[in-house]
């Protein structure tokens, strides 16, 4: 994997994880929190792809990928 695709997984997973984070802070995910004691689907799945584009990226900067 290069670099350029590593930087852009781990961007892109710090984003969703924001984006997570903030779906889970709204209103919403409170309601949701109430009712059912988790936080909405929506923000579950984008922390959890979030995490998950964060950790390939970080491997692939580990594995020193060749090119640009």
């Amino acid at each position: 994997m290069n670099k350029a695709v590593s930087m852009a997984l781990l961007a892109a997973g710090i984003l969703l994880l924001i984006f997570g984070f903030q779906a889970s802070d709204s209103i919403r995910s409170d309601v949701s929190r109430f009712f059912t004691g988790s936080p909405t689907d929506k923000a579950m799945w984008l922390l959890i792809v979030g995490v998950l584009c964060s950790v390939i990226g970080v491997i692939g900067f580990a594995r020193g990928g060749r090119g640009a």
